[in-house]
Formats: C-alpha cells, sequence, structure tokens
C-alpha cells in the first residue's frame, strides 16, 4: 500500500485591483484583519493590460499584491476565495463609490514550483476545488525563474510581477527550511 503525504504550506498572496489608493489601502486593511499579518507588499502599478474590469472598477484601475507571514494549507484556496468574495461585496458597500466593483480580491498560492489562482470561472485549464470554486496554475518557476503558460494573464507576465513573486517564493522556501 502506499504511504499518502499531506502537501507541503504554501505562501499566501492575494492580487488586488482597485479604483484608487483609497480603495487599496481599505482592502489590505481589511484582508490583515481577515486573513492576518501581511509580510510582503508590491509596488502600485497601472492594471493596462486589458480593459475588463473598467466598467466594473472604473478607468484608471491599480493593481498591487500582498502576501501573508502564515503559511497555509493549500487546500484552504477554496474557502480563502468565497471569503475574498463577501469581503469584495462589504468594500463595495463600505467604500461608497459609484462603481459596482471598486475592489477586485484575487487569492492565489505560491508553492516553490508555481503560482496558482483561484477563479469562480470555469475553463478547459482549470481544476475544480470545492466550493463553487476553480483554480489554475498561472506561473510556473522553473530554471531560476518565473514563467508564463500560453493561458497566463497579460499582466502576470510582467517582469515587475516575477521579481515580486520571486521574493515571496524565497521567504517561503526560507520558512519551509525553518520548519524541518
Amino acid at each position: 500500500m502506499w504511504k499518502l503525504k499531506g502537501p507541503k504550506p504554501v505562501k499566501l498572496i492575494v492580487g488586488i485591483l482597485a479604483a484608487d489608493r483609497q480603495c487599496l489601502h481599505e482592502a489590505v486593511d481589511v484582508l490583515t484583519d481577515k486573513l492576518g499579518n501581511v509580510d510582503f507588499t508590491s509596488n502600485v502599478w497601472p492594471f493596462d493590460k486589458t480593459d475588463y474590469y473598467q466598467e466594473q472598477t472604473g478607468p484608471n484601475i491599480l493593481r498591487q499584491f500582498v502576501s501573508f507571514d502564515k503559511l497555509i494549507d493549500p487546500g484552504k484556496l477554496a474557502k480563502i476565495k468565497c471569503k475574498t468574495n463577501k469581503l469584495e461585496q462589504k468594500l463595495t458597500k463600505t467604500l461608497g463609490l459609484p462603481l459596482p466593483r471598486p475592489v477586485n480580491l484575487d487569492p492565489g498560492i505560491i508553492e516553490p514550483s508555481k503560482l496558482i489562482l483561484a477563479t469562480t470561472k470555469n475553463y478547459s485549464h482549470r481544476i475544480y476545488i470545492g466550493g463553487q470554486m476553480y483554480a489554475e496554475v498561472t506561473l510556473k518557476f522553473d530554471k531560476g525563474q518565473w514563467m508564463p503558460l500560453d493561458h497566463t494573464y497579460p499582466d502576470y507576465r510582467q517582469k515587475c510581477y516575477f521579481d515580486f513573486f520571486l521574493k515571496v517564493r524565497t521567504r517561503l522556501l526560507e520558512q519551509l527550511k525553518s520548519q524541518r
């Protein structure tokens, strides 16, 4: 009989799209309150590779990522996506902007070999992870660098994202080593 092994813990990240800097700050505060201490926060970049979210979030969307200090079980990603969806709804009410979705929260996990994003939308390259949620491998880490796949979103192909995710991955490896 094969001996089953549980998965190693992973690094939780959340990608934030926001209508303005105030929305970004509010989102980070709410995420910290509900998901724990943030260990890394990326720079703020314009989200300009697509206009997909402009009707919901406005014309000058900002992008930022946060990673969380505490490692998590990767099996919790679907529940975390449900939680971030509820936080988006709460933020929409409290921010009071005339936009249907002034903040978009996309959780994912970083493992040593890949970055996985959770989503509510099914597609050919996504797998069901429970709780009406799906997940996709968005980037793989190979030969010392992040590499996009055929379906990787255009903004996730940027060097500035790779640099941030490398920093998070390096921290993950340090944390995993200290747990041995």
